[in-house]
C-alpha cells in the first residue's frame, strides 16, 4: 500500500468473504493449452504464462477461481523529475483480485472490502457484500482450457498507463498524453514468474503537447515519454497473523473498515495497524530469536560509502527490535547477484536518480484484510546526499589552494554521510508501519521518524557540526516497536498489556504527533514542526540566528575549491541566509498555539492548553529580529563576490534567489524573500483568528491589534545610517502593506480578522498622511486607498519566495498526493 504521507491518509480497502461460486458451465473452448500454446515459451510459477513471441502477447492459464490474491501496479523506470512524482519504484496502489468464470469469459474482480461484517453468520456477511458495489479490472475471453484450468489473453490488460501516469503528467501541468498502443510493448527480461508472485513489465509510451519545463528537462523528445510500468500478482498470506488495533497515542498507519457486526454500543468503524509477521521461536522467553526474521536488502548499485551509510543506518532498527524482546529478527544486508528485486520475498531498499532533489520514499506492500506488510520498499534520492553536503559546505567548508578534497577526511561528508544513515532508518521506519512524529525533536531526539535538520552550534569563532546529527534509533522508536511487534505471553491480555506500553511511554516523557499536526503554516502546537531543533522554539529560534550570524561573517570565496567559477557561490550562500527559515516557521507556531496530546478519556494525559502569554511575547519579539535589517543585509564583502552567471553555466532558478535585475545578484531579494516568509507565518488567517478569539476569552493573551501594532511600530522605526539599511526597512514596509492588504481582501478570512487588520491600515494610512512627503510614503497612501476604494478588486505585488529549502531531511513517505500521506 502507498504510504506517501503534505496529509496522513491510509486506504480503505480491506477484507470479506467470498461470493458463493456458481457451478462451472460447459467448457466453451475445445482447444487444449498443450495445442494452443504449441511453440510459445512457457513459464511456470505461481501463475503460469505463456510468451507468443510471433503475436507478441502473453497468455496466461488460470488455474484457480474465486481464491483472492493481491494485485497492483508499479512505474519499474521512472520519468526522473521530483516535480511530477513519477519515480522509478513508485508503487501503486494495491488490489485484492480473484479470477470468476461466466461462460466463455472470465472476470478479474475486486471485493469491497471497506465494507465488512467479522461474523460467523454467513448470511450475515452476505448482507454486506450484497450492500455495496464491486469493481471488475478486466474481462477476458477464454481461448483455450484443460483439465479446468483456462488460457486467456492478458495482454491488453497488462498494455496500458496503469499508473496513472498521463493523470500525473496533467495533474502537475507539464501537458496533455495520453497512451499510445502503437509505441508500447511487452519487456520479457523483466517478466518473470516466482513461487509466491508473478511479475509483468511493459514498455509504457505516453504521446501529447505542450510539454511543461519539468518534462521537457528530463524526456529527450517531449511529445513522446516512454517508461516502464509493472503489474504483480502475488499469493496473500495464510490466515495465522493477526491483526493488532490503533491507538491514536502511539503511531501507526493502517487499514480502516466499517464492521457492521459490531454491537450498536460500539464503534463501527475498526482500524488496524501495519507490521509485518514476526513470531518468537520461544513464545516464553523474554529474550527470542524469530521464527522468521525481517530482511532488509540494499540496492547494489549504491555507491560507497554511500551504501555503507545506508546499511548501517537501516542496520539501526535492530536495536528497537531487541527492546521488543528479540534476538537478531531486524536484519540488512546486500541484495544478492542472484536474487530478483522483483521478488515478493525481498524487502528492498533502493537508490534512485532524478534530473533536481526530491524526496524519499518508504512505502509499503500490505494486505487489505489485515493490515500485514508483504514487502517493505524504500527509495531513497541520489541528490538528497549533494544538497546535505551543500549546507555542511556553507556552514563550514573551507577550500584551500588544494583542489583535491580526501572524502575520507572530509567533515563535511562526514555529516553527510551521517545524515544518510538517519534518513535510511528515517524511510525504513515508513516501511515498518511507522508514520512521522513531529513532536520528537523537543524530547531529546527521541525518533528517527521526526525531520531533524543539522545541529550547527558555535565553538570559538567556527561552526561545528560534529554533532549535527543522533546517532542510533531515538527512545520513541523503541515504544513504537514495542507496541507494533511485542509478543506477549500467553494468557495475558494483549488490550491491557499495549495499554500499558503506551502508559508507559507517556511516563517517560514521550509523545506522538504526526503530519496533520505539523505541517499547515497555520498549525497549532508549538513544538510539532519539520526540521526543527531544541526543547523550546523560541530559545532554538535565537541560537539559530546567533549561527546564522557568525556563519554569514565567515562566508567567503573558500566556500568553493580553487577553479570553482565564482558566480556559482550564491548556490552557497542560499543555505546560509536562509539558515533560520524552519525554525521562524516553529517560533510563530507560538503564537496563539496550544499545546495538547491525542489523550483519551481516563488516561491521565493533559488534554489541551494555552501558551502562556509570556511565551507569545517572547516568540513575537524573537520573530520581530528577524525582520531587523541588520539581520537582512547581505554582507558587502559577500556581495562583491557574486558576478552575473558565465556561459553555460545557468543555475537552477529553484537554488537561488528570485531578482528583479536580470543577470545581476539582487541585493534586496534576499531580504524580500526572508520577510516575506516572517511575515507569511505571522500574519496566517488561521493563527490571526486564534489571536483575535484568545484574546477574546482572555484578555491577557495577545490579541490580533497586539501583534500588528508591534509590527507596525517595527516597520515605521527609521533606519539611521548605510543606505542599504534604509532601503530594506522601506522594502519590509512595503511587503507588510502589502501582506495586510491581501489578509484584509482574502474571501477565505475570518471576519473579526478583517475588522482588525482594516483598522490596522486606517490608522497606517493617517500616520502616513501627516509623514514627510517621499516616494515610499506616496505608494503606501495610494496601495491602501485602492484596497478602501474596491476591497474585492485589488491585487497586490507578489512577494518572492525563497529559494527551495525541502527536501534537506528525512523524505515524506506517509504522504501520497493521490491517498495522503506516511
Amino acid at each position: 500500500m502507498r504510504r506517501f504521507y503534505l496529509l496522513l491518509t491510509c486506504s480503505l480497502l480491506t477484507g470479506s468473504t467470498l461470493f458463493a461460486q456458481a457451478p462451472t458451465p460447459a467448457p466453451a473452448s475445445t482447444t487444449t493449452i498443450d495445442a494452443f500454446t504449441k511453440g510459445m515459451e512457457r513459464n511456470p510459477g505461481f501463475l503460469t504464462y505463456y510468451w507468443d513471441a510471433k503475436k507478441g502477447k502473453v497468455w496466461l492459464e488460470i488455474d484457480k477461481f474465486d481464491t483472492e490474491l493481491l494485485y497492483y501496479p508499479t512505474l519499474a523506470q521512472g520519468v526522473g523529475s521530483n516535480d511530477i512524482g513519477l519515480d522509478r519504484g513508485r508503487l501503486g496502489q494495491e488490489h485484492i483480485v480473484k479470477f470468476q468464470r461466466s461462460g466463455n469469459k472470465v472476470l478479474m474482480i475486486e471485493p469491497n472490502y471497506a465494507y465488512r461484517a467479522l461474523s460467523n453468520d454467513p448470511l450475515e456477511r452476505r448482507a454486506v457484500e450484497q450492500s455495496f458495489a464491486q469493481s471488475v479490472h478486466a474481462g477476458f475471453e477464454i481461448a483455450a482450457e484443460e483439465n479446468g484450468n483456462v488460457l486467456v489473453d492478458i495482454t491488453p490488460f497488462l498494455l496500458q498507463d496503469a499508473v496513472g501516469a498521463a493523470q500525473d503528467i496533467a495533474r502537475t501541468r507539464q501537458g496533455n498524453y495520453r497512451f499510445d498502443a502503437t509505441r508500447s510493448a511487452m519487456y520479457l527480461p523483466m517478466s518473470k514468474s516466482f513461487p509466491q508472485n508473478t511479475e509483468f513489465e511493459t514498455i509504457i509510451t505516453l504521446t501529447g503537447d505542450q510539454a511543461g519545463p519539468y518534462l521537457r528537462e528530463v524526456v529527450p523528445t517531449p511529445a513522446a515519454v516512454t517508461m516502464h510500468q509493472h503489474h504483480s500478482f502475488v499469493q496473500l498470506p495464510d490466515s495465522n497473523y493477526k491483526p493488532r488495533l490503533f491507538d491514536p497515542r502511539i503511531g501507526y498507519g493502517g487499514i480502516e473498515f466499517f464492521d457492521y457486526a459490531s454491537p450498536v454500543s460500539q464503534p463501527i468503524m475498526k482500524r488496524y495497524i501495519s507490521r509485518h509477521r514476526l513470531e518468537k521461536k520461544d513464545p516464553n522467553a523474554a529474550v527470542s530469536e524469530a521464527v522468521k526474521p525481517i530482511v532488509y536488502y540494499l540496492d547494489p548499485g549504491t555507491p560507497e560509502p554511500i551504501r555503507s551509510a545506508l546499511m548501517e543506518g537501516t542496520a539501526w532498527w535492530n536495536q528497537a527490535f531487541e527492546a521488543a524482546g528479540y534476538k537478531n529478527a531486524f536484519q540488512v544486508k546486500l541484495l544478492p547477484p542472484d536474487a530478483d528485486p522483483m521478488d515478493v520475498r525481498y524487502n528492498l531498499v533502493q537508490w534512485v536518480h532524478r534530473s533536481t532533489r526530491g524526496w524519499s520514499y518508504g512505502a509499503s506492500i500490505v494486505d487489505p484484510r489485515t493490515g500485514e506488510i508483504i514487502k517493505g520498499k524504500v527509495t531513497l534520492g541520489s541528490l538528497r546526499v549533494r544538497q546535505d553536503y551543500l549546507i555542511a559546505q556553507a556552514l563550514t567548508g573551507s577550500f584551500g589552494a588544494d583542489t583535491t578534497q580526501k572524502m575520507a577526511n572530509d567533515p563535511m561528508m562526514t555529516m553527510s554521510l551521517a545524515r544518510l544513515r538517519q534518513l535510511a532508518a528515517h524511510e525504513v521506519g515508513h516501511t515498518l508501519g511507522l508514520p512521522h512524529n513531529y513532536i520528537a525533536s523537543t524530547q531529546n531526539r527521541a525518533s528517527v521518524m521526526d525531520y531533524p535538520t543539522m545541529l550547527a552550534t558555535i565553538k570559538g569563532n567556527a561552526i561545528d557540526l560534529s554533532d549535527a546529527y543522533a546517532t542510533g534509533i531515538g527512545a520513541y522508536d523503541k515504544w513504537s516497536i514495542r507496541y507494533g511487534y511485542e509478543q506477549f505471553p500467553k494468557g495475558t491480555s494483549e488490550k491491557q498489556q499495549l495499554n500499558k506500553l503506551v502508559t508507559d511511554m507517556h511516563k517517560a516523557g514521550l509523545t506522538f504527533l504526526t503530519d496533520q499536526d505539523a505541517r499547515p503554516e497555520g498549525s497549532v502546537h508549538p513544538a510539532t514542526h519539520l526540521w526543527d531543533n531544541g526543547a523550546n522554539a523560541v530559545d532554538e529560534l535565537k541560537r539559530v540566528m546567533d549561527v546564522r550570524a557568525l556563519a554569514l561573517r565567515n562566508f567567503n570565496e573558500t566556500k568553493i575549491p580553487v577553479g570553482t567559477p565564482m558566480a556559482t557561490l550564491e548556490e552557497v550562500l542560499v543555505p546560509v541566509y536562509m539558515f533560520h527559515r524552519y525554525q521562524v516557521e516553529s517560533a510563530a507556531k507560538v503564537i496563539a498555539g496550544q499545546t495538547y496530546t491525542n489523550a483519551l478519556r481516563g488516561d491521565g494525559q493533559p488534554i489541551v492548553a494555552t501558551v502562556p502569554a509570556t511565551e507569545q511575547k517572547r516568540a513575537l519579539d524573537a520573530l520581530l529580529t528577524t525582520l531587523a535589517p541588520s539581520a537582512l543585509a547581505v554582507p558587502d564583502a559577500v556581495l562583491k563576490l557574486l558576478p552575473p552567471r558565465p556561459f553555460r553555466y545557468s543555475p537552477n532558478q529553484r537554488e537561488v534567489f528570485k531578482r528583479h535585475t536580470g543577470l545581476a545578484f539582487d541585493a534586496m531579494a534576499p531580504a524580500e524573500a526572508a520577510a516575506g516568509m516572517t511575515y507569511r507565518m505571522l500574519l496566517n488567517p488561521e493563527r490571526c483568528a486564534r489571536l483575535v478569539r484568545q484574546h477574546a476569552l482572555d484578555p491577557s493573551l495577545m490579541g490580533l491589534d497586539d501583534m500588528l501594532n508591534a509590527l507596525s511600530k517595527q516597520v515605521a522605526t527609521t533606519t539611521t545610517g548605510a543606505t542599504y539599511l534604509q532601503a530594506i526597512n522601506q522594502q519590509n514596509e512595503r511587503l507588510y502593506v502589502d501582506a495586510l492588504i491581501r489578509l484584509a481582501s482574502n474571501k477565505e478570512t475570518d471576519g473579526s480578522v478583517k475588522a482588525v487588520v482594516h483598522n490596522a491600515l486606517t490608522t497606517m494610512s493617517q500616520r502616513l498622511t501627516t509623514a514627510p512627503k517621499s516616494s515610499q510614503s506616496a505608494y503606501l497612501r495610494w496601495a491602501i486607498g485602492r484596497y478602501f476604494d474596491d476591497p474585492d478588486q485589488i491585487s497586490t505585488p507578489a512577494t518572492m519566495s525563497p529559494p527551495d529549502g525541502a527536501p534537506i531531511d528525512p523524505g515524506q513517505a506517509w504522504l501520497d498526493p493521490s491517498c495522503d500521506v506516511h
